[in-house]
């Protein structure tokens, strides 16, 4: 009796250790295709959407409106995406990535796979965002060297493009001016193709500024995160408050796609659209976590 009454407990733990087993697995399933810290994103000519996760680390693809791996880095430092910061789409329509973790810029093949592009052992700092001229040129933002820097569209050796005091977010008009957000003296600058450098917001009105785009009649929008906000910067160089507030956290990544702004907010863990009116709709959200 007591051998039957230890066998039939053994076999009620192991029932409930099962089931526990069970059940985490399902949770993990549940949760295991949800962005974890989307910081930067990207939309195709094609309308194919990528997004950036710092804590992935890697890459989503966007795919009516659910999200699945693209590419996922391994969690060792100095491996390829291990700290992603940035996305862009060069003249071809292929993804590029900015890393920090192995000071790099990698453009993705048709199999999914990162390439270098810079063939220095001397590399980037902190690649915080990626322009591409229409030639293919590529013109990175490096917070550490508090530089911006020219990558031809083949790949090579970065070449200093221009000064700027901790650059974060870039962007092209139509007439190939780059547009910078900066965390210097004037937060908006516009630079030539010489290299001439204008501050088109001067002071410091943003509360901590992260990424630039441009419409076609060069109205800037600049994403705030400290202050949950998306600016609309016209021709007057004054900022005002375009989009604010919930549910907005902390915006940060900015992209066209058509004319839909689309915004990347990683507290919120989601993407949101917005039209020309600034009203928000979410493209895809990962649920709350506890």
């Amino acid at each position: 009796m007591v051998f039957r009454c230890l066998d039939t407990h053994s076999h009620a733990w192991v029932r409930v250790v099962v089931g526990i087993v069970m059940l985490c697995a399902v949770a993990a399933a549940a949760t295991a295709d949800e962005m974890k810290y989307p910081l930067s994103l990207a939309a195709t000519p094609d309308g194919d959407l990528y997004v950036a996760d710092r804590s992935l680390p890697g890459v989503w693809k966007i795919v009516d409106g659910n999200s699945e791996v693209f590419f996922q880095g391994a969690k060792k430092f100095r491996t390829p995406l291990n700290a992603i910061r940035c996305l862009s789409i060069d003249d071809k329509g292929k993804l590029l990535a900015g890393d920090s973790s192995t000071r790099q810029v990698y453009r993705f093949d048709d199999h999914a796979r990162p390439n270098p592009l810079m063939t220095t052992a001397i590399g980037l700092g902190i690649p915080m965002s990626i322009a591409v001229d229409r030639r293919g040129t590529l013109f990175v933002a490096d917070l550490e060297t508090h530089r911006i820097w020219k990558i031809p569209a083949a790949g090579g050796k970065p070449v200093e493009f221009a000064a700027v005091r901790a650059p974060h977010g870039l962007t092209l008009d139509a007439t190939g001016r780059l547009w910078v957000v900066s965390h210097g003296k004037n937060q908006l600058l516009r630079i030539s193709a010489e290299g001439k450098i204008e501050p088109i917001v001067r002071g410091r009105p943003f509360s901590f500024p992260h990424e630039v785009v441009v419409d076609k009649q060069n109205v800037a929008y600049v994403s705030d995160g400290y202050a949950k906000t998306i600016w609309k910067v016209d021709s007057s160089g004054t900022p005002k408050k375009w989009i604010t507030g919930k549910p907005l956290v902390n915006p940060v990544g900015l992209a066209w796609q058509g004319k839909t702004l689309l915004i990347v907010d990683p507290h919120a863990k989601a993407v949101f659209a917005a039209d020309a009116e600034g009203k928000l709709t979410t493209v895809v959200s990962a649920k709350a976590k506890d």
